[in-house]
């Protein structure tokens, strides 16, 4: 269904192919994305060093859960199916929430989420839609719920980031691995 077929796993640098299998290891699947990029190991490179630069840092007072609140609501904004539908299930899984994935995606402002989060996200959106209009007046109410300057470059940043991602998975025809319709969505049964 890509536009651009996949590599071969087998036939990916050493450090891609480790990466990749670690991550396969981890979830039980190669999320798409993975292979997708792989085809320029140059550009896999730089995208994942930045993502994790991103997604995985600890500085801050941004949750996980939120990093990918935010990028499941732009990467709506955006029309990005693959993202919203993969990040949308690890939302799911951090928040601990089944319904709060569909519900950013669609109108946040309506979602079961805090004060605090939807301030995060207006602030999102407007970065994802105009961020030509950003002025000092956008930062107060993030302040107000106490965000730092820095958490707000964090925002800024995660959703710049994935403007870019959404771009490259739409173009491309990237599409969401099955197994992440179904993540997070009914709680996983523990052996008797």
């Amino acid at each position: 269904m890509t536009r651009y077929p996949a590599p071969d796993i087998n036939d990916l640098p050493e450090d891609i192919k480790a990466k990749v299998l670690e991550v396969q290891a981890k979830a039980g699947f190669v999320p798409n994305v993975f292979l997708a990029l792989a085809r320029r190991p140059a550009e896999w490179r730089a995208f994942f060093a930045y993502h994790d630069a991103l997604m995985l840092k600890e500085e801050g007072s941004l949750t996980k859960g939120d990093r990918e609140m935010i990028v499941t609501t732009t990467s709506a904004a955006n029309h990005c199916l693959y993202c919203v539908v993969a990040h949308g299930a690890i939302l799911r899984i951090y928040e601990k929430k089944p319904l709060v994935a569909d519900q950013v995606a669609v109108n946040h402002h309506k979602a079961d989420i805090t004060p605090r989060q939807k301030a995060m996200l207006d602030f999102a959106m407007k970065v994802c839609l105009a961020s030509h209009e950003i002025n000092d007046d956008d930062f107060a109410p993030l302040h107000a719920h106490g965000f730092s300057d820095e958490d707000i470059w964090d925002i800024a940043a995660i959703t710049a980031f994935f403007g870019l991602s959404n771009r490259m998975a739409s173009f491309s025809n990237m599409q969401p691995n099955p197994e992440f319709y179904v993540m997070g969505r009914v709680p996983k049964t523990k052996p008797a």
